[in-house]
């Protein structure tokens, strides 16, 4: 009995070896196949595992939740600011203003690339130069500031102002193009120098355009647009060898695709959100508790003054201190400036962002409402949707924006913006195709969604109808601000109407744009990053600036392990 039992426990053990050297064996086998599928999968099409890459000027902002709108001083109990807990997805962001060097840079672009002295683009360079006269005062001698600040060296990397909201818009939208531009270059997708040397307004770049229809990228010049795994280090097309029977095969056209892991998200302004969690950088306070309260500045401490022996006394932000002071007395310890400064003169916060606090306020993208709705949501919360797609015309194709097709957003003072420029596709507000059936969203444009309770304004109608006119449902509109109206004539005058209606009970509406931070003419009780205040997006002041943001695609961080508890 006792030797068959050690013969039965030896079979038993042989077959385990057996079935786990078998198991591993098909383990192994299935190396470079799908896991789905089993089919053999080209490894080369593709990288399942390239992480992205921050673009220039950028900084990891790790993403999660927090308690938005908490401001520790309210002296006003201004309802605006409801604290309301939201999370935000991770995502890059610049890591100084925008400056005015680098907006020189897109001015220069815009002028070699569509030059002023042609008619149909004679307004393009106009519309995306900031506002000079920002600066300004009927009381104050500020002409050096006017003539200077922007182009002079001394403040080169000063944060640029006079720029409205759209004008920051085109300047990211810029920004993308030029750092994907670089992307494809360097990675033999384009002919070398061609961003610089070759480019024009009929051959202008556009990712979208790319990723879309290669071919149609820089007008169609094929000498510009290579497929990227063929390319020389000269930048032309790589030959290929003879096959076996002597042929050449000539190499297929392979383009950078968003497969395959080079090309970047957008540049954009960051949401209110995204800012305020940024600026607030808890990551770093672990004695705030960011589930019940924040910190009152982006540093730590309740008091705008460094504590640290070596800069004792000094301001940690740019601020207005007082009536009359913008910089303290000269020689003693002060902000260091009496109008804006130079960024990266204040100590950064947690994430590694400067002049989250003071020097100028800067926008973002969403439109202005009293009320953060974080009951209908609360991750990555935005307002100012307005969803396109890409126009298809009657051959089935994209419509590409031609030279003579440029558009233009006309704003209140009659200066004229460029939206669209040529080698861009055409976008249309999305319809039924996308919409039907969805619970998701239902129309193209979602600025006023769940905008406040219309039935408890004063005009209020059940019998809403398609008939009634335009002063009835402006008057029952939740927010009823003046609509100013500018127009051009039958001769290509400018016309301006004013709106003088004494009935109009509010100045928001779908064209204010929340600004965030304080600036060098703000107190310090603006500092707090959860204060938010309002101005009209197609106009410029001397105290509001940007800088820009950009998602982050995959893992919410890049550490190996999550922590465990």
């Amino acid at each position: 009995m006792k030797v068959n039992r050690i013969m039965t426990l030896r079979l038993i053990l042989s077959m385990i070896v057996i079935v786990g050297f078998t198991s591993c064996s098909k383990k192994s086998s299935t190396k470079g196949a799908s896991q789905g599928t089993g089919w053999k999968v080209d490894s080369k099409k593709g990288s399942p595992n390239r992480k992205q890459e921050a673009g220039p000027g950028l900084v990891f902002v790790e993403g999660g939740t927090f308690t938005m709108g908490k401001v520790q001083d309210d002296v006003m109990h201004d309802w605006n600011n409801t604290p309301n807990q939201q999370h935000v997805q991770s995502f890059y962001m610049d890591e100084t203003e925008v400056t005015n060097a680098m907006y020189i840079e897109y001015l220069d672009w815009v002028k070699k690339v569509f030059p002023p002295t042609q008619e149909n683009y004679k307004a393009i360079y106009e519309g995306a130069s900031p506002d000079t006269l920002v600066w300004r005062n009927r009381l104050g001698y500020n002409e050096t500031m006017t003539n200077n600040y922007l182009r002079h060296p001394s403040y080169s990397q000063y944060p640029v102002v006079g720029v409205n909201w759209i004008q920051a818009v085109e300047f990211a939208k810029w920004r993308t193009q030029r750092v994907n531009e670089a992307l494809l270059e360097k990675n033999g997708y384009l002919k070398k120098n061609s961003k610089t040397n070759d480019v024009t307004a009929e051959s202008n770049f556009d990712t979208e355009t790319y990723l879309n229809s290669p071919t149609s990228t820089y007008g169609g010049n094929a000498e510009i647009v290579l497929p990227g795994k063929y390319a020389d280090k000269k930048g032309g097309v790589r030959q290929t060898k003879p096959g076996k029977d002597g042929k050449v095969v000539p190499p297929t056209n392979i383009y950078a695709q968003r497969s395959s892991g080079i090309l970047l998200p957008e540049y954009r302004l960051p949401t209110e959100a995204e800012w305020e969690y940024a600026a607030a950088a808890d990551v770093g306070q672990r004695e705030y508790n960011i589930y019940k309260g924040q910190k009152k500045y982006p540093w730590s401490g309740s008091y705008t003054r460094s504590g640290k022996r070596q800069s004792k006394g000094d301001q940690l932000a740019n601020f207005k201190q007082g009536n009359g002071d913008y910089g303290g007395i000269a020689g003693w310890s002060d902000d260091g400036a009496d109008i804006t400064n130079q960024v990266k003169k204040y100590a950064a916060n947690d994430f590694g962002l400067y002049d989250m606090a003071g020097n100028v306020a800067e926008w973002v993208m969403d439109v202005y409402r009293p009320i953060v709705d974080n009951e209908a949501n609360d991750f990555n919360y935005f307002r100012g949707n307005q969803y396109t797609k890409n126009q298809i015309g009657k051959d089935g194709k994209i419509k590409i924006v031609g030279k003579d097709s440029v558009q233009y957003a006309t704003l209140s003072n009659g200066k004229k913006v460029a939206t669209s420029f040529p080698g861009q596709i055409a976008q249309v507000p999305v319809d039924e195709n996308e919409t039907y059936l969805r619970q998701n969203f239902d129309k193209s444009n979602n600025v006023d969604y769940r905008d406040g309770d219309k039935q408890s304004t004063r005009y209020f109608n059940f019998g809403d109808s398609e008939s009634d006119t335009k002063k009835q449902k402006e008057e029952r509109a939740m927010y009823n601000s003046p609509k100013h109206n500018v127009r051009i004539d039958s001769l290509g005058n400018m016309v301006r109407n004013y709106d003088k209606n004494s009935k109009r009970t509010t100045l928001i509406d779908n064209n204010v744009r929340v600004y965030k931070g304080g600036s060098w003419r703000d107190r310090a009780y603006w500092l707090d990053p959860a204060q938010r205040r309002y101005f009209p997006q197609d106009m410029a002041t001397d105290y509001i600036g940007f800088r820009c943001a950009m998602s982050k695609v995959g893992a919410k961080s890049d550490k190996r392990k999550t922590a465990r508890h």
